[in-house]
């Protein structure tokens, strides 16, 4: 596969994940999280099709597009073990993360999403999802949509 199609497949991925994602959180409350603002591209589709819920984002360095800088007090910026402490130090409150934090480095991204696993659970309520680009321990499995591959996304809830 070309990198240009792997992108365009990763890309169509995030796009029906998230909306799959925010399907199955109406009777959930909390805010969303995007891990890894990168250019803005999921932050903005998230802003797009979540019905008002507050979109808190996690990246290292703010470095997207204009038009997709969150609002100050939902950019946490600095690494991601801090940022979730100081969102559970806040009692903050997640129905749906959207994990696309990377080196990109396979090995190295599987351990991070490994390591970073307990702290995402710490602040996710009961019965929310996880979309994510890697896999993450702890939440349980779902399948995803039928228009995203298996090896492509991962999908789980949090049994809380």
């Amino acid at each position: 596969m070309s990198r240009l199609d792997s992108m365009m497949r990763r890309l169509a991925a995030q796009r029906d994940g998230i909306e799959w994602g925010l399907a199955r959180i109406g009777g959930i409350d909390g805010d969303i999280l995007d891990m890894g603002l990168g250019n803005g591209r999921t932050y903005d589709h998230l802003r797009e099709h979540a019905g008002g819920r507050r979109i808190r984002v996690i990246d290292r360095v703010l470095q997207c597009h204009p038009s997709c800088v969150p609002p100050q007090e939902d950019f946490l910026e600095g690494e991601a073990d801090a940022m979730l402490d100081r969102l559970a130090a806040e009692g903050a409150r997640i129905a749906l993360v959207h994990y696309d934090l990377g080196f990109g480095v396979k090995d190295r991204d599987v351990a991070e999403a490994a390591r970073l696993s307990p702290r995402i659970a710490r602040i996710m309520m009961p019965g929310g999802i996880l979309v994510s680009g890697q896999p993450l321990e702890g939440f349980d499995p779902l399948p995803g949509p039928d228009t995203v591959a298996p090896d492509r996304y991962c999908f789980y809830r949090h049994a809380g």
